[in-house]
């Protein structure tokens, strides 16, 4: 194969769907998409909740999205100076989410979240970071030990607990005055606790750090706004892609004008962050989103499909341990990973993608009949396994 591990996204790996040595005849490559189904090479048609690693929430192809899309085409994709579209979409962001003062755009979440984090450390003058969740594949967030990082990094950055607000408020109040930011996602695996939250603000602004959330996953699904509308949060700099521009490659760092405003002394650019296709999709995909109040209808199908996973988890309790996430993005718990690899193999078979660790997506064209469709197929799954109910 010309691509090194099957291909270039880590998480659409077969082993990272269907678990190592994956049998012939599960879903390797997708061939087209529409609505919440997906095709893959073979012509078998799947009923989808990776919806794209969470990048689609208005369903793959949403036709006002496609046609603001094929405008910018015919428009010529991209030209020797910015778009109006730029600044079109700027406003539109700062109108919807009010602590995105001052925005810039870029083509990926790991990208933004990097540029959050140059732009804290430009703010501050500090070095260290604390961070919760997964920000991305760049250097300055990798493990200890990851190859190809030079060893210098792992000391400018700490692993924070989620949702642990004691060991988080002894963590930065160690860290003073060397602290630029704590970046976090604020759901990891389960929502945070407004103690965790409330905590986070308090200890960031006594020791002159910025509060960073990463709202690449939760951004347009939770809320408009995101966990930031959601929990009344007070951020300094927040974090978009993903649902931004429903599957069209665009992010977007944004927040306080005077922390944004670090961009004109540090160097953040890239070539095609100003591409009309994507700026127009965005466009679209928010009007969508506000127009059809996305959000609350995520809400609802959403937590249809978490009840139903929490009355499959009592069913068969020797096997499931429980629900991750939100009703928006959510899974099941296993108490192991052949239980979990199994299953969502066998329920491929059945018709329906399921992720087996965190998270599963519901989207606009998600309805509550392909959800207890999904269900149904789930509790079959379950049967085929012969797992013995509790």
């Amino acid at each position: 194969m010309r691509v090194p591990g099957f291909t270039s996204t880590g998480s659409k790996r077969p082993e990272a769907l269907f678990g190592a040595g994956a049998p012939v005849g599960l879903p390797v490559r997708v061939a087209r998409a529409r609505g919440a189904e997906v095709w893959d090479d073979a012509g078998c048609q799947y009923l989808d909740f990776l919806m794209a690693l969470g990048a689609v929430s208005l369903g793959y192809g949403h036709p006002a999205v496609n046609q603001a899309a094929h405008a910018a085409i015919d428009a010529g994709v991209v030209g020797p100076l910015p778009p109006g579209s730029e600044e079109q979409l700027a406003e539109q962001l700062a109108i919807l989410i009010p602590v995105m003062e001052r925005v810039r755009f870029l083509k990926t979440g790991a990208e933004a979240v990097a540029a959050a984090v140059r732009l804290a450390r430009a703010a501050t003058g500090r070095e260290m970071i604390l961070r919760a969740g997964y920000q991305g594949w760049l250097d300055w967030c990798q493990p200890a030990g990851t190859p190809g990082v030079p060893v210098a990094l792992f000391g400018l950055s700490e692993a924070l607990q989620f949702n642990d607000p004691e060991r988080g408020r002894s963590m930065i109040r160690s860290l003073a005055n060397r602290l630029a930011a704590v970046v976090i996602e604020p759901v990891v695996e389960e929502a945070p606790s407004l103690e965790w939250l409330a905590m986070l603000r308090e200890e960031t602004r006594r020791v002159g750090a910025l509060l960073v959330i990463d709202e690449i996953k939760t951004g347009f699904r939770l809320a408009v706004g995101g966990a930031t509308e959601r929990y009344g949060l007070d951020p300094d700099l927040v974090v978009l892609g993903k649902a931004l521009a429903n599957g069209f490659p665009l992010a977007v760092v944004g927040g306080r004008r005077a922390v944004m405003e670090q961009a004109r002394n540090t160097w953040i650019s890239s070539t095609l962050a100003t591409e009309f296709v994507a700026l127009a999709a965005a466009r679209a995909a928010v009007g969508v989103t506000i127009a059809e109040r996305v959000p609350e209808h995520l809400g609802r199908v959403g937590s249809l499909l978490h009840d139903g996973l929490a009355a499959l988890a009592e069913r068969y309790p020797s096997r499931l341990t429980g629900v991750t996430g939100v009703p928006e993005m959510c899974g099941l718990r296993f108490h192991s990973e052949e239980d979990g690899v199994q299953l969502v193999r066998t329920l491929a078979h059945h018709g329906v993608l399921f992720k087996r660790s965190a998270y599963n997506f519901v989207s606009l064209a998600h309805d509550r009949a392909a959800v207890q469709r999904a269900l149904d197929r789930l509790a079959q799954a379950c049967e085929d396994l012969r797992w013995p109910a509790g």
